[in-house]
């Protein structure tokens, strides 16, 4: 195992959120720079719809940044994962619902299937004071 050494990187956890799966943390902060993880809607049911998936994921995103001591106004980058393009015009409504007037750069990529038949997973990039 390599030596350990001081780092600029510090893991994001909260108990807003449920324990990853995996080995990964919920978000990392090195600096100002924010990287929260692949976040699937977790708290309800693959068997939701897509709008309640889409604002489970999102309110999981927002405890996450502010967990890191951030908000949706401080993400300058989001990716979301959508199985099915049919979901684009709902996510889009759902998203800036959340962000508001702030737009930052963003993908949205269709995809066939997400881990554990989920709808939608969210990975954004933020920038924090």
């Amino acid at each position: 195992m390599p030596e350990e050494k001081t780092t600029l990187l510090h893991s994001i956890m909260t108990l807003e959120a449920p324990p990853p799966a995996g080995h990964y943390s919920h978000a990392v902060k090195t600096g100002n720079l924010v990287f929260v993880s692949g976040v699937l809607p977790v708290t309800v049911s693959p068997e939701a719809d897509f709008t309640a998936q889409a604002r489970a994921a999102l309110d999981l995103c927002q405890h996450i940044l502010a967990a890191a001591g951030c908000g949706w106004a401080q993400v300058a980058q989001c990716t979301a994962y959508i199985a099915g393009v049919e979901h684009w015009p709902t996510f889009n409504h759902i998203y800036a619902q959340y962000l508001q007037a702030h737009k930052p750069a963003r993908a949205i990529i269709p995809v066939p299937e997400l881990h554990h038949n989920y709808l939608v997973e969210i990975q954004l990039t933020a920038v924090c004071g």
